[in-house]
């Protein structure tokens, strides 16, 4: 079943609780949208945030145009299941290392020596957050 709204659902945060990837498509004016797998985080104020550095191709297009879309799908395996968030972002200057350290521990086993190192490469340089704040929400499920 396929239904839209411009909310997230508290099923919805439930599955972008969860350790899968985001598929971000930024506006590019007339160029298609090029989507990039991403890490993200579902907020309790109802927007999508993730990490990125400050001068990467997806903040400059956002620069010009703000708008943006995520989908997130169910692993094969699992029912199918997807969200599709659509709206404007915002490229914020602070927060970039502490998201990048929570998704770290949501998306890796810090305990492993190699994923530590990684986190402390990725801790050295510099971040921006893209903040998706929705506008349409759609979903299915089967």
């Amino acid at each position: 079943m396929s239904t839209d709204a411009d909310t997230l659902t508290a099923e919805d945060f439930e599955f972008l609780q969860r350790a899968l990837y985001g598929f971000l498509s930024v506006a590019a004016g007339p160029l298609p949208p090029q989507p990039r797998p991403v890490w993200f985080e579902a907020t309790a104020e109802g927007t999508i945030q993730l990490f990125t550095g400050p001068d990467t191709v997806k903040v400059r297009r956002l620069r010009r145009d703000s708008r943006a879309s995520i989908v997130v799908a169910a692993p094969v395996g699992e029912r199918e299941r997807w969200v599709s968030i659509a709206g404007r972002a915002t490229v914020e200057p602070d927060g970039g290392r502490e998201l990048a350290t929570r998704l770290a521990e949501r998306y890796w086993d810090l305990t492993d020596p190699v994923r530590a190192e990684d986190l402390a490469g990725i801790l050295a340089e510099e971040w921006v957050r893209i903040v998706l704040h929705p506008e349409k929400v759609s979903r299915y499920s089967y």
